[in-house]
């Protein structure tokens, strides 16, 4: 097969070679057979039994009865986009000699691949729990794979403890419950002997694991990697991802609903944002590190559990993403797509960090099993764009036809070929790291540091994060059966920040300890002294960042966003036109959600056309509600007055016109004035106050004082 021609359509050339349409087709059997009855079987009579000659009928059967291979053991459900990659400029020159990082007339195509962790394939997009972000970029050097994560450090700092932590975390095995949640005794159980899981238990119990779409999420490498230039001179990287729209949450209460109304969501919008032109973007930061400089940090850049404060060194954002197509097909492409971290490409290379070690193992481990054997490279979504040429043979599912006697290195029958890549001529060759150490299995005291960066984490949340974050804690923890476990958690938590144990302790009927409690480090070898493994003290003298903070994050568009029009027979026309225009004119949308689908009638006799009833809609499913005029009959109406109560305790902005002042009087929020409310009888004017409250995404400040939290 020709090597596609460079470009953002290399991929897609690739893959339309491997596309069938059936359009204006003849139906055949997999032999390419015509195929004359499809509704019958062959049989002996038409009261018959069916007979063992109908080919047809066994071909069509045994294929279906084979369709299913095994589920990702983790990161099962998710959802994938194409899309293409382009560098700004050719800053990275000086750091790497990988061409698609420093050639910015360079575009390469990608395959994205977000997804949850812990829940099967058939499990809720809105569970609390890490999302995946797994970028394969298909390099004219080859591909390079990203495979990362929506928060930027792990549970784990060595990979030999991944199995405890997956089979902790996923439902217990006594009567597989719960699913894609880990609100249960064995995954707190894990987690309360290991100390080191600190700081990503911050992360997993704030705002960022529940967020409002994937296209509103960050994404990080977790790893600390290497770039190596032209010169062979390495310089450390940490990878980021940056949405260009924010990033964005739901409420916990909200992210419960949801999963009830619409457990695709998180898919939903990621196919329909592409499906309308509103193209996901996302920028690549890197953050540098001078090789000399690895040990001038008050923490490990080899330690998964601890990232790079941005105010440290800052991250520089080198270029951007777009997914700008969704998949002709979720099967071929989004389940058979294998992404493994050690798919690098020359200028590219890997660091000592214990879990990224056990990722290039375990990635290619995982898709002998489940794609069915070595060649899971030939699957179209997986192959390279350059041509493959090595000495790799047979298989189950082999494709690749490879002419000539020779199959090994050297040789002289087929001429020595195919040949070895010089490093000038772009043969890939591992850093030359010096090492000078015994063989041992132990983890360096630099790794000791579990909490100071957990407290950084909790520090730099707003109040409202904060409250959310001791919300969560105290409502996984109350799932937890064993009090054992319970106390040790907040043993833990007393090293994190006092206050925060407290107000979980308190909520679970706890006592805190007076004195915060030295916990004990269950992860050590057997013959290990306890005293050698304690956590060490803290030393981080940064006291918060501002980039932890999602209050903090991009605020400036609604692109994308929808908002509710609640309205009934003889709303006003003009309203309604009025604010879908004004959403549109910024790229958002205005559905009108009526008592009944097809039409309602406005105020002039017009009928508007309806998106969805009360019964098949949601506020939990929209960013923002309007209530127009002319809507009072909606009082009678228990769903309405439910959505906007409900939009209300979601801290969603809410518009209204005076001319329904009987629909809010109905609802428990009338009566006073409340950030993110906006109302006036001048459309114009009303929707420009709500586009900029859209902007804000939520006022979390309403819940601190209200009688009913999000």
């Amino acid at each position: 097969m020709a090597t596609p021609k460079p470009g953002g359509d290399a991929k897609n050339q690739q893959l339309n070679e491997h596309t069938t349409d059936n359009t204006d087709q003849f139906l055949t059997t997999n032999q390419g057979t015509r195929v004359n009855d499809d509704q019958n079987s062959l049989k002996a009579g038409e009261r018959g039994p069916s007979l063992l000659e109908d080919f047809i009928m066994r071909e069509k059967i045994t294929h279906f009865d084979h369709e299913r291979i095994p589920e990702r053991v983790v990161h099962a459900r998710g959802a994938g986009a194409h899309g293409v990659f382009r560098v700004y400029d050719d800053r990275l020159a000086a750091y790497t000699r990988a061409a698609f990082l420093t050639d910015p007339s360079a575009e390469t195509p990608v395959f994205v691949r977000f997804s949850t962790v812990a829940g099967s394939r058939g499990s809720t997009d809105l569970a609390r729990d890490v999302r995946g972000f797994a970028t394969k970029f298909y390099t004219q050097e080859g591909n390079f794979d990203l495979v990362g994560n929506n928060m930027p450090v792990f549970f784990i700092q060595d990979a030999i403890k991944f199995p405890d932590l997956v089979h902790a975390v996923k439902p217990e095995p006594h009567n597989e419950m719960p699913q894609a949640a880990s609100a249960h005794d064995t995954f707190w159980d894990f987690i309360s002997l290991m100390p080191e899981s600190a700081h990503m238990i911050m992360w997993l119990m704030s705002d960022r694991a529940i967020p409002r779409s994937y296209r509103m999420m960050e994404g990080f490498g977790v790893h600390t990697f290497r770039l190596i230039n032209a010169q062979g001179k390495p310089t450390f990287v940490k990878f980021h991802w940056k949405p260009l729209l924010g990033v964005h949450s739901v409420a916990w209460d909200e992210a419960q609903k949801i999963s009830g109304k619409d457990p695709d969501f998180h898919r939903r919008d990621l196919w329909e944002a592409i499906e309308n032109g509103q193209f996901p973007e996302y920028e690549l930061g890197v953050q540098l590190v001078a090789e000399e400089d690895e040990h001038k940090f008050p923490f490990d850049l080899l330690d998964p559990t601890k990232i790079i404060p941005e105010e440290m060194v800052p991250v520089q954002r080198v270029g951007k993403l777009t997914l700008n197509r969704n998949p002709a097909n979720f099967f071929a492409e989004t389940e058979q797509v294998a992404f493994h971290v050690g798919h690098v490409v020359p200028g590219i290379d890997f660091t000592n960090d214990p879990l990224l070690q056990g990722r290039l193992f375990s990635y290619t481990d995982t898709q002998l099993i489940r794609l069915g054997g070595p060649n899971f490279h030939e699957i179209p979504i997986n192959r390279p764009l350059p041509e493959v040429h090595n000495n790799q043979r047979d298989g189950f599912m082999r494709q690749q036809v490879n002419p000539g006697r020779s199959s090994y290195h050297p040789n002289s029958l087929g001429g020595g070929c195919p040949f070895q890549a010089k490093w000038s001529e772009g043969g890939f060759r591992s850093h030359a790291e010096k090492i000078d150490a015994h063989k041992v299995r132990g983890r360096s005291r630099s790794f000791f540091d579990h909490f100071s960066q957990a407290t950084l984490f909790f520090n730099s949340q707003s109040p409202a994060e904060k409250l959310h974050l001791q919300n969560a804690l105290a409502f996984e923890l109350g799932k937890v059966e064993t009090v054992e476990v319970r106390e040790r958690m907040v043993g833990i938590l007393t090293q994190i920040d006092m206050g925060l144990a407290t107000t979980v302790a308190d909520a679970l009927g706890l006592e805190v300890p007076e004195v915060p409690e030295q916990p004990v480090n269950h992860s050590i070898p057997a013959d290990g002294d306890p005293q050698d493994y304690q956590p060490v003290a803290a030393k981080l003298e940064l006291s918060a960042s501002e980039a932890l903070s999602m209050a903090n994050t991009v605020k400036d568009t609604i692109k994308s966003r929808k908002v509710a029009i609640l309205t009934a027979d003889g709303v006003v026309t003009a309203n309604v036109e009025a604010m879908q225009a004004a959403l549109a004119a910024e790229g958002a949308v205005g559905e009108v959600v009526a008592p009944r689908q097809g039409f309602v009638e406005g105020d002039d006799g017009k009928d508007i056309p309806v998106k969805n009833s009360y019964l098949t809609a949601a506020s939990v499913l929209y960013d923002g509600v309007y209530l127009p005029g002319g809507t009072n009959a909606l009082v009678l109406n228990g769903d309405a007055v439910h959505f906007l109560n409900e939009a209300f305790r979601h801290c969603k902005p809410i518009a209204s016109d005076p001319a329904a002042s009987d629909v809010l009087e109905a609802t428990y929020f009338a009566g006073s004035l409340h950030p993110g409310c906006f109302s006036g009888a001048d459309v114009n004017a009303l929707a420009q106050e709500f586009i900029a409250g859209l902007k804000q995404h939520r006022f979390w400040e309403r819940e601190i004082p209200g009688p009913i939290p999000a």
